[in-house]
Formats: C-alpha cells, sequence, structure tokens
C-alpha cells in the first residue's frame, strides 16, 4: 500500500460541468486508467440520495484500482459511503472537528493559503494540505492565487504531505518545480478532455517529472556600479542576494573611488563591455531576477535595455538612480530620456524616492496625497508596478505601491539611525531576491522592507561619515 505522500503524485478532483452525457463515475474510470493516484469528489448540485448513489459507486471503482478516495467538504456522505476520508476548506469545518467525526483512521486534507494556516491544521489532525491556487483557475474565480514562494514556505514548515491546487495544466506543472510539493490536484485539464485517459497518462509524468526535480537554487543578477567601500552598489547587491541564499551575478557598469564621506572619481564601462557581460550571464546561467541600479550614461542604458528585450529578462525590479541625497541630478538630459523610454517600462516595478518619483512626475511631493498622483503620472511611462519610497517624507516612512491601478501602502518603523549609506541598493536587490524565489509582488516588498529594516535596526557603525548597513545580520547568531 502507497502511503498518503505517494498517493498525492496526481489528485484528480471531479466536476461535472464537462460530462456530455457521460455518468461521473465512467470519467473517474477513465481517470483511473490513465494512472490518477486519488481521488476527490466534489458534488455541488445532487441531492442528498443521488450524492451517496453516485459517491458509492466511485468508491468500488477506487477500491478496484487502490486509490484513495475522499468526499470534499461533505462527512456526512463520507461516513454514509465508506470514503476514505474527507477534503475541507478553512472556511467549511476545522480538521480536528471533522476527525472526530470520522475516527482515528481516515485521511483528513485540509485547504491553505499561507503557513499559519497549515501549521494550524497540521497541529488538528490534517493528514494532508492543498496549497492554492497556484494559478489563476475558472473553477474558483474568486480564489487568491498563492505565490509559488508561499508554496515553497507552506512545504518547508509542514512535515505531511501537500499538493498544489488551482489552474495546473500541462502548460505550466513544471513551473512548480523545486516547490517541495507530493503532488498535483487537478480538476479541468483532466475532466474537460475528450480522452481523460491519455490527458492522465501526460500529467502523471509530467506531475512525476515535477515532484521528483531537486529544488534548484535561484539566480538574481545586478547591473550596477561598484563601491568600492562595499556599503552600496553592486557589493550591498552581492551581500543582499546572498543572505537571502541565491546565487548573485553581477554586471559593472562603473567603477566608483567612493567611501562613507563621498564619491572621489568614476569610470565608467564602455556600452560595448556591458553588453559583453549581460551577453556571458544570460547564455550560461540565466537570472531569475534582475536588478538593475546605477546607469549613468544614455548609451549603457540603450544597450541594457536592449539586452534584456533580447533575452526576454523577467523579474526586473529597476531602482532609477536619478538624484543625489544632496538633491543634485545624477543623470544627463538624454540619460534621463533613455531612462524614461527605453528602462523604465521593461521594470516589473520600479524603486523611485521621492525626489526621484518628483523628476518622473514634474511635481513637488509633499504627502501622501502627492505619492498616489505621482504614482498615477508616472504609471504612463511603465508597464509594471511603482513603489515611490516615502523616507524623505518628514512625517511618515510609508512606501506606496501604485500596481495597475491598486494601490499598496507598505508601513514601517522609522529606525533611528544615521547609517544609511546604500538602502534603496539594497531595498532593489532584496525585492529582486524574492521575486526570484516565487513570491508576489506585494509579498517581495513587504519581505524585503522587513530585511532593510532589520539590518537598519543592527547599528553597524562603519566610517567617518554615513555608513553602511550590517547587510549580514540575518546569518548571525
Amino acid at each position: 500500500m502507497r502511503s498518503i505522500k505517494e498517493n498525492m503524485l496526481l489528485y484528480a478532483v471531479t466536476d461535472r460541468s464537462w460530462l456530455g452525457g457521460r455518468t461521473l463515475a465512467e470519467q473517474v474510470r477513465d481517470a483511473l486508467e490513465g494512472g490518477a493516484t486519488f481521488i476527490q469528489l466534489r458534488e455541488k448540485e445532487l441531492d442528498y440520495d443521488s450524492f451517496l448513489a453516485e459517491a458509492i459507486e466511485i468508491k468500488k471503482l477506487c477500491q478496484s484500482y487502490n486509490v484513495p478516495f475522499v468526499i470534499n467538504d461533505n462527512v456526512d456522505i463520507a461516513i454514509a459511503c465508506g470514503a476514505d476520508g474527507v477534503h475541507v476548506g478553512q472556511s467549511d469545518m476545522e480538521a480536528g472537528d471533522v476527525r472526530a467525526r470520522l475516527g482515528a483512521d481516515k485521511i483528513i486534507g485540509v485547504s491553505v493559503h499561507s503557513v499559519e494556516e497549515a501549521l494550524r491544521a497540521q497541529e488538528r489532525g490534517a493528514d494532508y494540505l492543498g496549497a492554492g491556487a497556484v494559478f489563476p483557475t475558472g473553477t474558483k474565480s474568486d480564489a487568491e492565487t498563492t505565490s509559488f514562494g508561499t508554496l515553497r514556505d507552506i512545504c518547508e514548515a509542514v512535515h505531511i504531505p501537500v499538493v498544489a491546487i488551482g489552474g495546473i495544466k500541462e502548460e505550466n506543472i513544471t513551473k512548480l518545480k523545486g516547490t517541495g510539493i507530493a503532488g498535483c490536484a487537478i480538476v479541468s485539464a483532466i475532466f474537460s478532455k475528450p480522452d481523460i485517459k491519455a490527458a492522465c497518462e501526460k500529467l502523471l509524468d509530467l506531475s512525476k517529472e515535477t515532484v521528483e526535480a531537486k529544488p534548484e537554487i535561484k539566480k538574481v543578477l545586478t547591473i550596477a556600479g561598484s563601491d568600492c567601500s562595499g556599503g552600496a552598489g553592486i557589493q550591498a547587491d552581492i551581500k543582499t542576494i546572498t543572505v537571502h541564499k541565491l546565487y548573485a551575478e553581477s554586471v559593472i557598469t562603473a567603477l566608483t573611488a567612493q567611501n562613507t564621506t563621498g564619491v572621489y572619481g568614476i569610470m565608467e564601462a564602455t556600452p560595448e563591455f556591458v553588453a559583453n557581460q549581460i551577453d556571458c550571464v544570460f547564455t550560461d546561467i540565466r537570472p531569475d531576477a534582475v536588478k538593475i541600479g546605477m546607469v549613468s550614461s544614455a548609451g549603457i542604458i540603450e544597450t541594457i535595455a536592449a539586452k534584456l528585450r533580447e533575452y526576454k529578462a523577467e523579474n526586473i525590479v529597476v531602482d532609477p538612480v536619478m538624484v543625489a541625497t544632496s538633491g543634485s541630478r545624477l543623470l544627463s538630459d538624454d540619460a534621463c530620456d533613455a531612462l524614461i523610454k527605453s528602462l523604465l517600462p521593461l521594470g516589473t516595478v520600479i524603486t523611485p524616492n521621492i525626489p526621484e518619483a518628483e523628476v518622473l512626475c514634474g511635481f513637488e511631493i509633499k504627502n501622501t496625497d502627492d505619492m498616489i498622483r505621482a504614482a498615477e503620472k508616472i504609471s504612463s511611462m511603465v508597464t509594471g508596478g511603482i513603489l515611490i519610497k516615502g523616507g524623505h517624507l518628514v512625517s511618515t516612512a510609508t512606501d506606496l505601491l501604485y500596481d495597475h491601478g491598486e494601490i499598496t501602502w507598505f508601513s514601517s518603523e522609522r529606525i533611528n539611525n544615521p547609517n544609511t549609506h546604500g538602502t534603496g541598493c539594497t531595498l532593489s536587490s532584496a525585492i529582486a531576491s524574492n521575486l526570484a524565489k516565487g513570491y508576489s509582488l506585494k509579498e517581495s516588498i513587504g519581505r524585503a522592507k522587513k530585511y532593510l529594516t532589520g539590518a537598519l535596526k543592527a547599528q553597524l557603525d562603519l566610517g567617518k561619515g554615513s555608513g553602511p548597513m550590517e547587510h549580514t545580520y540575518i546569518i548571525k547568531y
């Protein structure tokens, strides 16, 4: 007898939407012949007697194939038909209550969307978890998508099997590689198909490939200038990426001679050499995310944009380094135009501070209402999200994410620490790191801000001027 975890591999969830004159039992038989390893009967239309008769018939089928059979939500039907267990949602019934009714020998599955829900379900007696929806799904149009990062966190947090559910099909199932799932729960990609058996055979092979794949270290590329004192630029980015347990790659746009008291020299790379570096990275160790920092000339900016388009780079975070802390402009007019026209539109998110946002929107930002107006204006220049960092406002340390009309505020305590050299570099590379791990944009920003707060709270004090943060605080004992 296979373990529960082994039975999760191809978890088929029934749906009456595609019967086409056949019975649900006939469809389930085809799924079992195709290799389905677990059957969940989901039924919301039938009366009790018809539901029970259907459940008894499908239970006998599953027994003949030695495949576990559970009922969705309805404990009474599960008991009456002798099902192997029940799968319940978060809002339906606690696992402990279900256990009390079913007994110790039955299987209980619980739908979860977060680590907290997963741990609670495990503590209260769940045998396995269904996590999702991992992709948009038509069977539950109101379901909020669970990011790959959260799915991975759930798998790492519990010791019971986790099956991914929601919108999974042949075209996307292998995107779940390395998350730690025990299998995939699938509805339409099985039961909507004219040949259910063939669909299951294909999905079973893909599920095995997905589940058996070893976790792959994610890679993040930083394209920025070098800070020889280590507090900002490439050096800060590599530290940040590394403590996020990712593989850091770098393309250097300029060498700087600087320390905590100022910048004393800049040696810019040629556009051709920047292109050469990007080619070397993408043709060998392709990054899962890209962070872009200091880009000082129109030629370099255009080169970077062209190469990112050529390689179809994903998860791009653009930190538009345009204005110094003193307020002086760091980019020439032609470089600024190139940044706005060529690079910013490629960003999954751009991360301007208040002075930089003022350059982009063309008016002064004094409060949170102005931040919203600025984001609305800047949104016409970009295709991704806009994170306006509110640290320059006297009254708040709140950041605004404006993502296709949706507004999200991120508040954090203001840390009394004069050593803030490299905060912008650090935040943007932390966002890129979390995007590479599979977190949503909102999750990535929230986690990055938490990391940045910890780095400031560590109160590292180096140098004679505005010193660096403690990037490695997170790995200290």
